[in-house]
């Protein structure tokens, strides 16, 4: 079917619409820098999973980063090609598949290097094994997406690891990053280069995870492409990886919703929406922040009380799924189309099923005009969820 892509009459139920030359734009500016800096850039699936779109994927990258035996399994099954996989921590009854699925295996802790490594490369005598350090800065201010806040599970501290490196070591792995710049990475390679260098010689590749926004507007990419070939001509004998996850899906596509309801308390006015907060947009509730609405401008939450101006509020029974508020161009009435930008990355990932609120579809808009529905859910995907 053909639809407006700015107004999208004629929805009638919530659905999250990722569109084709939005994601093309992404995908060919990673291209260009992984090439320009000779580096691998690679998809994290914690930010963007949706495999149906992988052929699309695949005309510009080649690999991809799992953190599970699932996303391990979908790297192989569904993208084709063996997963660069990390956990906090593997277990005996999944870690022999997860070294099927995997080209590398990234361990956090020396101990679960010890109890593994070898029991790993029998099962695949072609894995690359790392292991994941951490240098004690990051620059990441929310505390919940903070990897080097202290007392964090993640990686090993330069004082931990032995002078010389266990046998079969040929990577390091290091996030550091959350929707940071090409400066904080900058700033942050000095702080890793100043910890652990001394083992590089010794080592194949260095992951330097994900967390890099490089397709955001006003984003340095040629100081990203320079910082890394100034590695490069420091460290010749390493590859450099980069595993961005919502750099790949950043603004391609926006949710759908519809106003079911207006109520009033105390002269504040919240419009009820098909969609909600804590299921459908967790990371507004969880980083926060507010997200843009179309044809909106966000006020600072006093201001509900103004004519145009609502807070936006979830269908479900949580007090707390609302945000607010934003002025819009004429009233809210019941039917009235919301569109949250941006809202590809970190949500189809992290949705939940909570009060079995009708769950968005989701919608594939190709460059034609024409919009897939690539899934839809109803009450025996919720009945399966429960069992």
């Amino acid at each position: 079917m053909k639809v407006d892509a700015t107004t999208f009459e004629g929805m009638h139920t919530p659905i999250y619409i990722l569109e084709e030359t939005l994601l093309r734009r992404n995908l060919q500016l990673i291209s260009d820098v992984a090439r320009r800096a000779d580096a691998e850039i690679i998809l994290a699936f914690k930010a963007y999973a949706l495999w149906k779109t992988f052929p699309v994927f695949r005309e510009y990258i080649h690999s991809t980063t799992a953190s599970s035996l699932s996303e391990a399994r979908l790297a192989f099954d569904e993208f084709g090609a063996p997963a660069h996989t990390f956990s906090p921590a593997y277990t005996d009854a999944e870690i022999d598949e997860i070294a099927r699925c995997s080209s590398h295996i990234t361990f956090n802790s020396l101990t679960q290097y010890a109890r593994y490594s070898s029991r790993v490369r029998d099962v695949n005598p072609q894995l690359s094994l790392g292991l994941r350090i951490n240098p004690g800065y990051s620059e990441v201010g929310t505390m919940l997406y903070n990897p080097c806040a202290p007392g964090t599970r993640f990686g090993i501290s330069p004082d931990k690891l032995p002078e010389r490196l266990p046998e079969g070591v040929e990577g390091f792995h290091c996030h550091c990053h959350c929707e940071s710049g090409a400066d904080v990475f900058a700033r942050t390679l000095v702080h890793i280069e100043d910890k652990f260098s001394k083992w590089f010689p010794h080592l194949r590749w260095i992951n330097f995870g994900g967390g890099h926004l490089m397709t955001r507007e006003g984003y340095d990419t040629d100081l990203l492409v320079d910082t890394i070939r100034g590695f490069h001509s420091r460290y010749p004998n390493l590859d450099v990886i980069l595993e961005p996850g919502s750099a790949f899906a950043w603004r391609t596509g926006s949710l759908v919703s519809h106003v079911v309801d207006v109520v009033e308390d105390q002269g504040i006015k919240t419009a009820i929406l098909d969609v909600s907060f804590t299921c459908h947009m967790p990371d507004c509730l969880e980083m926060p922040y507010h997200p843009e609405v179309r044809g909106a401008q966000l006020l600072p939450l006093e201001a509900a009380c103004e004519p145009c101006t609502y807070r936006l509020g979830g269908n479900s029974c949580l007090a707390g799924d609302f945000m607010g508020a934003w002025r819009f161009q004429k009233p809210l009435a019941v039917g009235d189309t919301v569109v949250f930008e941006d809202m590809l990355h970190y949500t189809t990932v992290k949705t939940t099923m909570f009060n079995g609120i009708s769950h968005p579809a989701i919608g594939f808009l190709h460059a034609d005009g024409n919009l897939e529905i690539m899934r839809s859910f109803g009450y025996e995907d919720y009945k399966k969820r429960m069992n």
